[in-house]
């Protein structure tokens, strides 16, 4: 191979190994990243244009795993109510989403609970989730409205095929805006800020399908909504597991409690589907759980 043909593929190989290290916090990156680079290129067979396959995949999940450790800092407490808080107003938004042509003015203000809550804006947050809190619990009683009045029964303009709240108590969605109301008054400051992927998750876990239920079950659940779930347990079990830290727990549980009103109303409809849905989320819960644990016995030995 010519010098010239040697400079390119050291040069392509670079960039591919750069664009692995991208899986690593900044923070990593900025300490670590040119002296990990460079013993990455020293050992690189000449020629060689892309990584060998069980290396990129090392760097990959160790950037994972670097991530997941970094995340575990400051109090476990505090991160993981505000953790477990993010989560129900995205679920209070997911509620109200599949109504935004009845509903715009509401929408977009748990939208805008959910912003100040991702972002850290305690104050602002816990404000707009007493008066998104107010309506939705009038609008679930058919109750006198406070600063405007919606026709009942409200009906979807997409995403969902059900009135707002028809399968929902009034109790129950006052419980929800409470939990995140007391979550929100009793941290002085957020950890850090969260992820814009919650509003992907949003869209998806306000989508009534695809159907798994029997047309004829009182309580349907969507697929698309277990999928999200269990995909979040998961990787709070995951977390839990690497970075020997509860805070994923205390997150995944608060959260549970908070939903699982919505079996205890429908307990004469449940299902096997019913209870399997929520069998994988409360083990995903018992296993981010004892997760760490596990991990620091396995370290001793």
């Amino acid at each position: 191979m010519t010098a010239v043909g040697s400079a390119r593929a050291a040069s392509a190989l670079e960039r591919r190994y750069r664009r692995l290290l991208l899986a690593y916090p900044r923070t990593y990156r900025a300490a670590h990243g040119d002296e990990l680079l460079d013993v990455l290129l020293e050992s690189a067979a000449p020629g060689r244009r892309v990584p060998v396959p069980r290396e990129a995949w090392g760097l990959l999940v160790g950037g994972v795993r670097s991530r997941i450790v970094h995340l575990a800092s400051g109090s476990p407490w505090a991160d993981g109510v505000h953790l477990a808080v993010t989560a129900v107003a995205a679920a209070n938004l997911a509620a109200l989403l599949p109504y935004a042509g009845t509903l715009p003015l509401w929408t977009l203000l748990s939208a805008l609970t959910l912003l100040a809550t991702a972002r850290g804006w305690l104050r602002t947050a816990a404000a707009l989730t007493l008066l998104t809190g107010a309506k939705a619990v009038a609008l679930a009683g058919g109750w006198w409205q406070p600063f405007d009045t919606t026709l009942l029964p409200v009906y979807p303009t997409f995403l969902q095929v059900r009135p707002l709240f028809m399968d929902s108590d009034p109790y129950l969605v006052a419980g929800t805006y409470a939990v995140a109301l007391a979550g929100l008054l009793a941290l002085r400051r957020a950890p850090r800020t969260r992820s814009w992927w919650w509003w992907a998750a949003v869209v998806a876990a306000s989508w009534a399908g695809p159907e798994w239920l029997e047309d004829s079950t009182t309580f349907p659940l969507s697929l698309s909504r277990l999928v999200v779930e269990a995909a979040a347990f998961g990787l709070a079990a995951g977390s839990a597991y690497l970075a020997r830290d509860h805070r994923w727990t205390l997150a995944a549980a608060i959260y549970l409690a908070t939903t699982s009103g919505e079996l205890v109303l429908h307990s004469d409809a449940l299902t096997r589907q019913h209870l399997a849905y929520w069998g994988v989320l409360a083990l995903l819960v018992v296993g981010a759980a004892f997760a760490p644990f596990r991990r620091r016995r396995h370290c001793l030995d």
